[in-house]
């Protein structure tokens, strides 16, 4: 019995010197707190068990870095800051906002929205199958060119391409349209009908495809041939944690919601950005009597006529392989997508965003590998425009990041130029507008100056409610000049 009472006396005075041990070592605040889950670190273990050693069995206890007692209470703790970074990441993977991986997944698919599939990504080579007509110098393809498969797959140029005399062929990027592993196209699959994956015609239905189809009238040949060799691959990819996450943050808790038509209409293929108005759900601070009147007196839009339909209005951007009209065009399946979450009698007005053009005008210096010769010369070498090409990627990363009615910043094209690390600086750089509707422009001539505003280096875009940037990489649109 006395042996038990000694024992229950020890564990009260171990215990006495571990609450003695947390005031000494300032070990409170970590665990759960105001801010989150806050680990304890290796070295913060390691110090409370050290003072803990020393009040239990004196201060002569031999604790240096060679001691059989400090080895034992080093993977003592080292087994114990473990545990805290498991329980770290325990916590943070019960949230949206900080989850990772397949925690993360498992969180979208409790909301419903599984982890999306990336598109496929691969290239082809075209090539020129004759002479360009008279007056013709060269042929120049947008990026965002749809081309198909016989099996009825659909793909689009990840780049703009210009086809010459002095240069008939190019290898290009290509990606697909839909998403997911079934889009991972080999051109070596063969069925009844050959090779069903193969990547061998364009979409000429395709307004971006204008300029090709006009050549075409006048050769009245077949211009651009296409040769698919490698597959692309990729699609078997899930999108990353950021772009998920974000997706998440907007999916809405209940079917009926501004944040509901967003997040379905978002995973359409061809859907670059969306904005959902409700001008009757919410304040419309657009309309012109908006902050003009006292609210006691009026309300901000007439009373809704229950005879009359409601309509909502929803803002689409784009991508640049999107083909708006006809039965399989963007409108109609963004159309489809809200047909099951709208109430009855409410009734979607589903327009494009206008699609306002930017290019890019100004000097770079660069410390990079380029040939001997003129400036012109080095210009128009193939290393200068490769490294141009891969600029002009980083601004396009830029420009299409940002949602509709978003300006364009000066600042944020040079520093996307800067993060080339071959860049070394950027002078006099001019950011260019296009008007909206830009791809009515005949783009393999010169477009005249009146349509264009050049604006000051400094100065950024500023764009309308309904308008969003697209970048124009062609070389009557934007020029940097390695200097």
């Amino acid at each position: 019995m006395a042996d038990s009472n000694t024992q229950i006396l020890d564990i009260g005075a171990v215990l006495s010197l571990d609450s003695k041990v947390h005031q000494t070592t300032n070990s409170d605040g970590f665990g759960i707190t105001e801010s989150g889950f806050l680990a304890k670190p290796f070295a913060q273990l390691l110090t409370e068990k050290l003072s803990l050693a020393q009040m239990l069995f004196g201060n002569d206890i031999d604790i240096s870095s060679g001691s059989s007692i400090r080895k034992l209470l080093e993977i003592s703790a080292l087994e114990e800051a473990r545990m805290w970074a498991a329980l770290d990441a325990a916590y943070d993977n019960s949230y949206v906002t900080t989850a990772t991986g397949e925690a993360l997944s498992k969180l979208g698919a409790e909301l419903g929205i599984s982890r999306p599939h990336m598109e496929a990504r691969g290239t082809v080579k075209l090539t020129l199958a004759a002479a360009l007509p008279g007056g013709i110098n060269s042929l120049t393809i947008p990026r965002g060119s749809r081309m198909t498969t016989s099996g009825g797959h659909q793909v689009a140029t990840d780049e703009t391409v210009t086809l010459s005399a002095q240069g008939q062929s190019a290898v290009i990027k290509v990606v697909a349209f839909y998403p997911g592993p079934e889009h991972n196209l080999d051109p070596n699959a063969v069925d009844g009908t050959a090779h069903p994956q193969k990547i061998n015609d364009w979409m000429r239905g395709d307004s971006s495809l204008e300029e090709m189809v006009h050549v075409e009238t006048l050769a009245g040949k077949t211009m651009v041939t296409i040769d698919h060799t490698a597959p692309l691959a990729g699609g078997e990819n899930y999108w990353s944690d950021t772009r998920y996450r974000q997706l998440l943050l907007r999916a809405p808790r209940s079917v009926w919601t501004i944040e509901a038509i967003e997040t379905a209409v978002s995973l359409v293929p061809g859907v670059r950005q969306v904005r959902v108005y409700d001008g009757r759900g919410g304040l419309d601070i657009n309309q012109s009597i908006f902050g003009n009147f006292n609210f006691i007196e009026r309300v901000f839009s007439a009373e809704r006529d229950l005879g009359s339909p409601y309509y909502f209005s929803v803002l689409v951007a784009p991508t640049p392989a999107a083909i708006w009209d006809g039965p399989t065009g963007l409108q109609k399946a963004v159309e489809t997508v809200i047909e099951d979450l709208r109430p009855v009698g409410i009734f979607p007005q589903v327009t494009s965003a206008q699609e306002v053009g930017i290019g890019i005008k100004g000097k770079i210096v660069v410390n990079y590998p380029l040939p001997n010769g003129t400036r012109a010369q080095i210009n128009a070498s193939q290393a200068a425009i490769a490294l141009k090409n891969r600029i002009y990627d980083l601004v396009r990363n830029y420009i299409e990041s940002l949602k509709i009615q978003d300006p364009v910043r000066h600042y944020e094209v040079s520093y996307a130029i800067l993060s080339d690390p071959a860049v070394v600086d950027v002078q006099d750089l001019h950011l260019i507008q296009y008007p909206p509707g830009f791809d009515g422009f005949d783009l393999s001539q010169a477009v005249s100056a009146t349509a264009v505003t050049t604006f000051n280096p400094g100065q950024n875009v500023q764009l309308g409610a309904d308008q969003v940037p697209v970048f124009l990489d062609a070389p009557n649109t934007s020029d940097l000049e390695i200097v």
